[in-house]
């Protein structure tokens, strides 16, 4: 059977025109199915449990890129507490949510302990697109640009490196990235001490670990002073509630002197009667 040649562009124009929309559908399914199993590897029971399971870990010295280019080594930052939240700059809701919500709780810490008792530092873990200049612009979207915290990015194989450390573990998804929303408190010494979860939290949960590291541990070369002024202002900074804030709780001091009154005048009571009954005797 021999065909025209307007026989022969009929029939591969007709393939075209059904082949290449069923083609497209497949790929677009296969693309689809993949991203699913993306979505499908992130488990956030599973997640949380590794995140827990890295307090106690030591923090390896990453160098790292903050956000003027410069190189910075974690071990710069060592020698107090730091808190360290891992965000990426192209989230546009929860990231820079959850970023102004800890810079809030943040600011009552600085009230409370000290506006240089502690680092804060934000690392963007997408390597790829969390350049110094993203983070910057990230910063200054959630106004935490001149706030004094530590902008910082790094490449691919220190985010890996440094996320296993931290118990953080991310996935590629549709929508960019799972992860567990999670701020990390380390020690003075590089030690992952606490993890902080949520896209907002009570104050106390990040405050207290940080009031133990900073006023409740004795530090290297302290005087025995120095380290009696932090015992005491450990105890006595309290947390109110309904004012969701901390302050210097003066009543234990006053507690102690009424008792410390009570204690001397009935001392003095006895003394007097044991003198006033020799007398007596002796009479």
């Amino acid at each position: 059977m021999r065909f025209s040649a307007q026989s022969t562009a009929l029939f591969f124009g007709l393939f075209y025109l059904f082949a290449f929309p069923v083609s497209s559908a497949l790929a677009g399914l296969a693309e689809h199915q993949q991203a699913q199993l993306q979505v499908k590897k992130f488990q956030y029971k599973t997640a949380l449990q590794k995140s827990q399971q890295a307090i106690g870990s030591q923090i390896g010295d990453y160098v790292l890129t903050d956000h003027r280019g410069h190189s910075l080594s974690l071990a710069e930052l060592r020698g107090k507490p730091l808190v360290l939240s891992l965000i990426y700059t192209s989230c546009y809701h929860i990231c820079p949510m959850t970023t102004r919500h800890l810079a809030k709780i943040v600011d009552k810490a600085h009230a409370a302990l000290g506006s240089d008792s502690f680092n804060v530092a934000v690392l963007g873990f997408d390597a790829y697109n969390d350049t110094p200049q993203a983070m910057l612009q990230f910063a200054r979207k959630t106004g935490i640009a001149n706030s004094g915290w530590y902008l910082l990015s790094a490449s691919p194989a220190t985010i890996k490196a440094l996320s296993r450390d931290l118990g953080f573990e991310y996935f590629p998804s549709p929508n960019g990235f799972d992860h567990v929303i999670q701020a990390t408190v380390i020690d003075a010494d590089g030690r992952v001490y606490r993890q902080v979860y949520g896209e907002t939290f009570d104050t106390p949960l990040l405050v207290e670990p940080l009031k133990e590291l900073v006023l409740g541990r004795p530090k290297s070369n302290q005087s025995v002073l120095s380290a009696l002024v932090d015992k005491v202002h450990f105890f006595c900074t309290t947390y109110d509630p309904a004012r969701d804030a901390y302050y210097f709780d003066y009543s234990l001091f006053i507690g102690m002197g009424i008792g410390a009154f009570v204690i001397i005048s009935g001392i003095v009571v006895l003394v007097r009667e044991i003198r006033h009954s020799r007398r007596s005797a002796g009479a």
